[in-house]
């Protein structure tokens, strides 16, 4: 499918919907969006600010979203009107005389391709496993998040990516939002979880007998298999609770003996190229996603904050709108944070937020403490100590009063306040002496309940 082709489709959509064609930037939009290209990409070419093409593209959405009955973003756009598009062209009758019986012989086909045939088969070779993937009844504020995820995966094709934050932030979220919203994109998709985990070789085993392949005998075999797999496929791979390969006591990111074998298999894959995505969904950074250079490898990571928008708690019938903002910082836009308050409000506060501030400290419900204590748990011991400390002090604090305070070696005090950042529980204040601060959730649990 051409873009040729697309803009006039869409020229014909707009021209019903306001009465005129499309004007020059908006043309640039549909081509650049078409073309897998960013907004700031797009603004750089046509020497428009980024801002204003957003809006631009924006507009085109929503009139088209109007115009088809159905919800058209820059995602989706070009998979849903080549869908469209196919749709509409008109079917016409190829004859073939044969030579031994001069009958007539029928293929049907259509204008835009003479392969509908190959095409269909071509279908059915898609290998999609979706059944451990979660169901996305609300998805707030995230565009800036999945465009990166799309810019990554479809135009620059890394190869192993990292979604990382706190329980709770929205990372399995963002992700199936963006499966989602590209299924046609990959031959396979396939999502596990590994919050019990298994061994990589059964992880491998699964993987190859959705694809209708029979597994090797040995672990080295079946790398192969899925390397092979990942060139020849336009595969996409989602690894959700990656955290739960770590061992428990240790400094972050360290392999339980028996998932060694995943830290060896990530570690090809950020030394390989090929034309698949593998997406490892964490609490904790891998130590492989550490590059020097992101130019010579193909690894990215994102990493998740708080929401900083009321919408999250639209529809929840909390009375006090002008506070909420408040509240949402408090428990630092964390969205399952934000839930299980909801509630506590609803039962206890008469639905108003202005009540519930009143406390002037966060409350950790039943189900924040549970989660919390499990973060606390996996702790090594230097940084449960250096948790302990940071929870006395009200205000961010230099690395030399912890030092003086805890009477660490200076490798272990950074290494725990590292590992401690590589868990999201620490918050870096750069100024004129770098500071450190526990995250205030976690900090009013450390104070409580340890």
């Amino acid at each position: 499918m051409t873009v040729k082709k697309a803009l006039q489709y869409v020229d014909r959509l707009i021209v019903e919907q306001t009465g005129k064609h499309l004007d020059h930037l908006q043309k640039a939009v549909i081509e650049g969006t078409w073309q897998r290209q960013t907004y700031k990409n797009i603004a750089q070419e046509h020497h428009a600010t980024k801002n204003h093409v957003g809006d631009v593209g924006y507009e085109l959405w929503q009139l088209l979203s109007e115009q088809l009955k159905e919800d058209i973003n820059k995602l989706n756009f070009r998979s849903v009107i080549e869908r469209l598009i196919f749709a509409d062209s008109p079917i016409i009758i190829q004859s073939h005389n044969t030579n031994n019986n001069n009958s007539n012989s029928f293929n049907i086909c259509t204008k835009e391709n003479q392969d509908t045939y190959q095409q269909e088969d071509d279908k059915n070779k898609n290998y999609h496993d979706l059944t451990l993937a979660p169901q996305i009844i609300k998805f707030y504020n995230r565009q800036t998040e999945l465009e990166t995820l799309a810019n990554w995966i479809i135009n620059q094709n890394i190869c192993l990516i990292s979604v990382l934050g706190l329980s709770g932030i929205g990372k399995t979220t963002l992700v199936k939002k963006f499966v989602d919203l590209n299924l046609k994109n990959f031959e396979i998709i396939i999502w596990k979880n590994l919050k019990f985990p298994k061994s990589l070789e059964s992880l491998f085993d699964e993987i190859l007998t959705t694809c209708h392949q029979e597994s090797q005998n040995n672990i080295s075999d079946k790398v192969k298999q899925i390397s092979t797999l990942l060139s020849e496929k336009k595969a996409l791979i989602i690894l959700d609770d990656v955290q739960n390969l770590f061992i428990s006591n240790e400094l972050a990111g360290q392999y339980q003996t028996q998932y060694f074998d995943y830290q060896k298999w990530f570690k090809i894959l950020t030394d390989s190229q090929h034309q698949s995505t593998i997406i490892l969904i964490s609490q904790e950074e891998s130590p492989e996603m550490n590059c020097l250079d992101e130019e010579l490898y193909p690894v990215k990571c994102l990493e998740l904050s708080g929401l900083d928008n009321t919408e999250i708690l639209e529809n929840k019938n909390l009375k006090d709108p002008d506070r909420w903002s408040e509240l949402i910082s408090l428990y630092q836009g964390n969205p399952k944070y934000l839930q299980d308050i909801t509630i506590l409000i609803k039962d206890f506060f008469d639905d108003s937020v202005t009540e519930f501030l009143s406390e002037e400290q966060p409350i950790l419900t039943n189900q924040m403490r549970s989660q919390l204590k499990q973060l606390f748990t996996k702790l090594s011991p230097v940084e449960k100590q250096l948790a302990l400390e940071l929870s006395k002090f009200k205000e961010p604090v230099v690395r030399e009063t912890l030092k003086e305070n805890l009477k660490l070696s200076s490798t272990d005090l950074i290494n725990a306040l590292q590992s401690l950042e590589k868990r999201y529980l620490i918050t870096k204040i750069k100024a004129d002496k770098t500071l450190f601060d526990l995250s205030p959730i976690f900090k009013e649990y450390v104070k409580i309940f340890t």
